[in-house]
C-alpha cells in the first residue's frame, strides 16, 4: 500500500438498502505515463472500471474479512488502460458487508464495523496513483470530488442475487459523502484472489411436468450466469437458481430456504450481454420465466467462480464411479472455497463453518494448493477468538459474542494450521497460531472435570447414524466423549507445536495424560467401548487420536460393528478418521468395502443417485426421490469430500513424514484390494510432484514410486522397507 490511507472513506449520500452505488470521475493529465495502479478496497465488495473496461479479473473484491479489525486492499495495474482523458468509475454493493440472510437474524450479534456506517450501508475507500518519466506523480483519491449515482443494479445481495434495470439512470447524481472510518484496518490481500474459471454451456433445455422451463448446466457448481437478452422495453426476464430437481421432475429449491438467488433483468430492447459483478449462486439447475426472445442455448454460459486455487492433488482407480466421487470431491471444494471455507454455496448460509473446514484441512491441501487461502482464514480465526479463548463457529465470525464454542469445531484453530505444516512445511503458520492455540486450550482447561470435559454445549458426531435419520442431527453419540476426545487431540497438537517452537510443554503433557486416563475410566474397559457409549465414532476418536490403551482391541470393535451392520454409521466428526482406524490396524478390505459400497448409506450412494458434488447428507436425495430435509439439506457440502484423504494416503499410499514434513520425507504404503486392478495418484509439494501408483494383472502388483529432487521416501510393502531416493522407482 502506498497512497490509500492518505484516501478518504465514502459512501452513498442517500442509503439506497440492498443496490448498488457508482462513484464517477473524470481525470486528466498531459504528461507520458511510467507507471500507473490502482489501490481500491471496500466495506462490502466493489468492481473498478476505466472508460467502461473492468479493472482486473477478480470478483467479489476485496473478499470476507473481520472488517472490524483487517480488511484487504486489492492493488492492480491500469497503465495500459489510462489514455490522459479518462473516465474511472468504482462500483460498491452490500456483499458480505450488509447481505447476512434475516434466517439467522436470532443468532446474529451487534458488531458495529463503524460509527459513522450503519449496519445496512457499504462504503469505499481507493487511490489512482500515475507515475510519470519525468519522475513526479498524480494521485486521484476516494472523497467528495466524486460523483454518487444508483447503479442499474437496483438490488444487489450475496443471498438474494440481484435486480438490473438496463433503463434506469440516477436523476439525481450527488457528490459523495465521506465518513469517518480508520484506515488502521487496511491490509494488503493475503488470500487469494477470486475468479472466473471453467465455462459451462448449457447441456440440456428442460421443460418440466409443470411446464417449467429449466436449464441443466450438468454440473451443480459455484457462480453466476452470463447471458444474452434483448426483449422488449419494459420486460422482466427471471433466472432462479437451484440444485436438484424433485421427483417429478420439477424445478426444486426449497432447500435454498429464504434465500431467493434469482437474476431479474428489466429489458431495454437492446441486444445485451449480462455478466454479473457482486453476486455468486450455488446451482446446477436454472429456471427461467419472462424470456420473449426466445430461449436458445447458447445465449446462456455458467461461469464457475471461486478462489484461484492451483491443482496439485490428481487420483484414479480402475473403478469409474470412484473417480466421480473424486471428481464431486473437487468441485465441491471449488464450490465452497470462495474466500473462505464455506459449509455450502446456495442457501441463506454460505458460512466458514470451522467444523467443516478442520474435517476437510487434509483433503483440501492435496487437492489443491491452500496455504495462503488458510493463511488469510486463520489470520481471521486469530483475530475473532474471544478474549477468553473460545473460538467462534463460523469465521469470519457473525454470531452472538455469547454463543458456545464447540468441541471438534472450535478445534479447526489447531488442526487447520498443524496440517499447514505437515503439507508445506515450515513452522510460520505455526508460530502465529501457537497463542492462539494455547488460549483455545486454556478456555477448555475451564471446563474440565475430573479431566472430563463435562461442562458445555457441543454439536456432537453431526449427522450421524447412530439413531433415526431424520431425528435430531446432534445426538447418536456421547458429546462429553466427543468433547474430551477432541480436547487430548488438540492438546497433542499443541504440545507438537510448542515442541516445534523450542517451547516447553510439560503441563500440557500432564494434563492430557490425566483426561487420557479418565477417558479410559469414564468410557472404557480394556481396549473397549463400554456398552453404554459403544459407537463407531467413539472407536474412531479412542483409536486415532491413541487414548485407547489397546488400539488393537478398539479397532477390532470398530470392525465388528461396521460388518455387523455393514455399512458406516459416523457423521462430520467421526467419518474423516473411520477408515483411516480400519486400513491403520489391519482392515483395509472392511475400508475398501465401505469405499465401493453403493447402496445407502455410503459415498457411492449419491454418485449412483446422479451427484456432482458431495452431498451435506448421506441421503440428502433418497433412492425414491424423495428428500431428506426442507431445512437442511445442502447438495454442496464438501465435508465428507474428507475420504479423499483416504484415497491418497491409503489407497495410493502416499502419506506426510511428521519429523521431515512439507514431504521432504514421504512415506509409500500402499494398500491394494482385488476389486481394483489399479489406483494412482500424484500430490505436487513445494519439492515437485510426488507420485504413487499399482497395477496388478495375473495375481502380480507392479508399484512405481516417483520422488521429487531433494526429497527421500521410505516404501513399506508386505511388512518391509525400502529407502530410496530421488526419481522413478518400481516394485513388484
Amino acid at each position: 500500500m502506498k497512497h490509500i490511507k492518505e484516501a478518504s472513506w465514502i459512501r452513498s449520500p442517500r442509503n439506497f438498502l440492498g443496490s448498488v452505488t457508482t462513484f464517477t470521475r473524470e481525470i486528466s493529465f498531459d504528461k507520458d505515463i511510467k507507471k500507473a495502479y490502482l489501490e481500491a478496497s471496500a466495506l462490502g465488495v466493489y468492481a473498478a472500471y476505466i472508460n467502461g473496461k473492468k479493472v482486473g479479473d477478480a470478483y467479489l473484491a476485496p473478499g470476507w474479512t473481520e472488517y472490524a479489525e483487517r480488511i484487504q486492499v486489492e492493488t492492480c495495474d491500469v497503465t495500459a488502460m489510462l489514455t490522459g482523458r479518462d473516465t474511472v468509475e468504482i462500483e460498491l454493493a452490500p456483499g458480505w458487508k450488509c447481505g447476512m440472510s434475516p434466517a439467522w437474524a436470532g443468532n446474529i450479534k451487534a458488531k458495529p464495523v463503524s460509527p459513522s456506517l450503519g449496519a445496512c450501508e457499504a462504503a469505499a475507500i481507493f487511490a489512482l496513483t500515475v507515475e510519470f518519466t519525468d519522475g513526479s506523480e498524480q494521485v486521484f483519491t476516494s472523497g467528495s470530488s466524486w460523483l454518487a449515482e444508483r447503479s442499474k443494479y437496483l438490488e444487489s445481495g450475496i443471498y438474494d442475487g440481484y435486480v438490473y434495470d438496463a433503463n434506469f439512470t440516477d436523476p439525481e447524481p450527488l457528490p459523495a459523502q465521506e465518513i469517518f472510518h480508520t484506515k488502521d484496518t487496511l491490509v494488503d490481500r493475503i488470500g487469494e484472489r477470486i475468479t472466473a474459471h471453467e465455462r459451462l454451456p448449457v447441456k440440456e433445455i428442460i421443460i418440466t411436468p409443470k411446464g417449467e422451463t429449466v436449464l441443466d448446466f450438468g454440473q451443480n457448481m459455484t457462480g453466476f450466469i452470463e447471458f444474452r437478452i434483448k426483449g422488449k422495453k419494459g420486460e422482466r426476464a427471471l433466472i432462479e437458481h437451484g440444485e436438484v430437481l424433485d421427483k417429478d421432475g420439477n424445478f426444486y429449491r426449497d432447500n435454498l430456504r429464504s434465500a431467493k438467488a434469482r437474476a431479474e433483468f428489466v429489458c431495454d430492447g437492446e441486444e445485451r450481454l449480462m455478466t454479473p459483478e457482486h453476486t455468486f449462486f450455488g446451482f446446477r439447475y436454472a429456471r427461467l420465466t419472462g424470456w420473449s426472445d426466445g430461449i436458445k442455448p447458447e445465449n446462456f454460459t455458467a461461469v464457475v467462480v471461486h478462489s484461484e486455487l492451483r491443482r496439485t492433488g490428481y487420483f484414479e482407480c480402475s473403478d469409474e464411479r470412484v473417480n466421480k466421487l473424486f471428481g464431486n470431491i473437487i468441485w465441491g471444494q471449488k464450490g465452497n472455497f470462495l474466500d473462505v471455507p464455506t459449509d455450502c454455496p446456495q442457501r441463506d448460509e454460505r458460512l466458514g463453518w470451522t467444523g467443516d473446514a478442520q474435517v476437510f484441512v487434509k483433503t483440501a491441501s492435496y487437492n489443491f494448493d491452500v496455504e495462503r487461502f488458510f493463511e488469510k482464514w486463520l489470520a481471521d480465526l486469530r483475530t475473532a477468538q474471544r478474549p477468553w479463548g473460545g473460538v467462534p463457529h463460523v469465521i469470519p465470525d457473525v454470531f452472538d459474542p455469547d454463543m458456545f464454542s464447540s468441541a471438534a469445531w472450535a478445534d479447526a484453530v489447531t488442526v487447520c494450521p498443524w496440517q499447514m505444516h505437515l503439507t508445506y512445511g515450515g513452522s510460520e503458520i505455526i508460530e502465529k497460531s501457537l497463542d492462539s492455540m494455547k488460549r483455545w486450550i486454556g478456555y477448555i482447561d475451564m471446563f474440565i472435570r475430573d479431566g472430563i470435559w463435562r461442562v458445555g454445549r457441543h454439536f456432537g458426531d453431526w449427522l450421524n447414524l447412530e439413531h433415526d435419520s431424520n431425528g435430531p442431527c446432534d445426538v447418536g453419540v456421547d458429546k462429553d466423549l466427543i468433547a474430551t476426545a477432541f480436547y487430548i487431540y488438540s492438546s497433542e497438537l499443541l504440545i507438537k507445536s510448542i515442541e516445534l517452537c523450542g517451547g516447553d510443554a510439560e503441563e500440557y503433557k500432564a494434563n492430557r495424560q490425566r483426561s487420557i486416563e479418565a477417558f479410559r475410566r469414564e468410557y472404557m474397559v480394556g481396549g473397549k467401548i463400554r456398552p453404554e457409549y459403544e459407537t463407531q465414532t467413539a472407536c474412531v476418536l479412542a483409536s486415532h487420536f491413541g487414548i485407547s490403551p489397546d488400539v488393537a482391541e478398539t479397532a477390532a470393535q470398530l470392525n465388528d460393528l461396521v460388518t455387523a451392520c455393514g455399512h458406516l454409521k459416523t457423521g462430520f466428526v467421526g467419518t474423516p478418521y473411520l477408515l483411516h482406524v480400519l486400513s491403520d490396524n489391519g482392515y483395509a478390505e472392511t475400508a475398501y468395502s465401505l469405499v465401493l459400497r453403493e447402496e445407502y448409506p455410503s459415498w457411492l450412494f449419491s454418485v449412483k443417485m446422479g451427484a456432482t458434488t458431495i452431498w451435506e447428507h448421506w441421503d440428502s436425495l433418497r433412492a425414491d426421490g424423495s428428500m431428506w430435509s426442507i431445512g437442511m439439506n445442502s447438495f454442496n457440502h464438501y465435508a465428507y469430500g474428507s475420504v479423499a484423504d483416504w484415497l491418497y494416503g491409503d489407497a495410493a499410499g502416499i502419506k506426510t513424514d511428521e519429523s521431515a514434513p512439507g514431504f521432504k520425507h514421504i512415506i509409500f504404503a500402499p494398500l491394494t484390494d482385488g476389486r481394483l486392478s489399479y489406483v494412482k495418484a500424484s500430490i505436487e509439494s513445494r519439492y515437485g510432484v510426488i507420485g504413487s501408483e499399482w497395477h496388478t494383472e495375473n495375481g502380480v502388483t507392479e508399484y512405481t514410486f516417483t520422488v521429487p529432487e531433494g526429497c527421500t521416501a521410505s516404501v513399506i510393502l508386505g511388512g518391509k522397507t525400502a529407502e530410496i531416493g530421488p526419481g522413478v522407482h518400481k516394485f513388484n
